[in-house]
């Protein structure tokens, strides 16, 4: 699929709390998206109402 270049942002809805031991696979597909959508020069924007994911760590 071609990159849109009227696209600036991209708003990234987390999973939010998950049953335990079901979280890992969205955090990491999560965290994925968000490195990748970066690195492409776009501004991402995260909700996630699960303060312990790794998606809301400020470094990601």
């Amino acid at each position: 699929m071609p990159r849109r270049s009227d696209l600036r942002s991209v708003l990234i809805i987390g999973s939010g709390p998950i049953v335990i031991g079901q979280a890992c696979e969205f955090d990491y597909s999560g965290t994925q998206a968000c490195k990748v959508l970066k690195q492409e020069g776009l501004r991402v924007v995260l909700v996630n109402s699960n303060p312990a994911t790794i998606m809301t760590d400020p470094e990601l």
